[in-house]
């Protein structure tokens, strides 16, 4: 029975010692200096506040697979405009007023390249998307306040008014995702 009882706690001991973070859900977003494609300051959570917002922050090129998967239903539902004449009856469309940003994270080895990659950015890049681009170059990696695990992984946050982080995920787009974003928005 003692033996028992020992194992049991020692389990226990060992489940809570390798207990993954409780994430980042339910805490302020970091303060963040940024800057949009005209090189003009942006500070994350302050300047989004008011509105909720969706931030989409990647590390490295290799997040750039996933986070292209993302680009076109992120377009489709919150920049591009539907043209009524051609929508289906059927078709619905809501107007989310909601703060929308793309962060290239330059942190590290990376910030040595800070102002090229930034240009290879905006040329690749579609102008109707330049408003939606902030540019992160600053030292901090963020990787504990953020929970961020892999850097080769786009990472996603839905941030309430207050700038608090109500959702989060991260890799490759799927509808799943996106229902749990539009959930929250449209609650709101």
């Amino acid at each position: 029975m003692k033996k028992t009882i020992l194992s049991m706690l020692a389990v226990s001991l060992i489940a809570f010692a390798f207990k993954p973070k409780a994430g980042v859900i339910g805490t302020v977003f970091p303060f963040m200096d940024c800057e949009d494609y005209n090189g003009k300051a942006v500070n994350l959570p302050t300047d989004t506040k008011g509105k909720y917002t969706l931030l989409c922050c990647a590390f490295s090129t290799a997040a750039e697979q996933d986070l292209k998967t993302w680009i076109n239903p992120i377009y489709n539902k919150f920049i591009g405009k539907v043209d009524a004449s051609k929508a289906d009856v059927f078709d619905v469309h809501i107007d989310y007023d909601v703060n929308l940003y793309f962060i290239p994270m330059f942190t590290g080895f990376n910030k040595l390249a800070t102002s090229s990659s930034k240009e290879k950015i905006k040329s690749k890049t579609d102008k109707e998307l330049w408003p939606y681009l902030l540019f992160y170059d600053g030292g901090k990696t963020y990787k504990d306040e953020l929970d961020f695990k892999k850097r080769d992984i786009p990472y996603f946050f839905v941030l309430d008014k207050a700038g608090k982080i109500v959702y989060t995920t991260s890799g490759k787009y799927d509808d799943n995702k996106m229902e749990k974003i539009l959930d929250i928005f449209e609650e709101n």
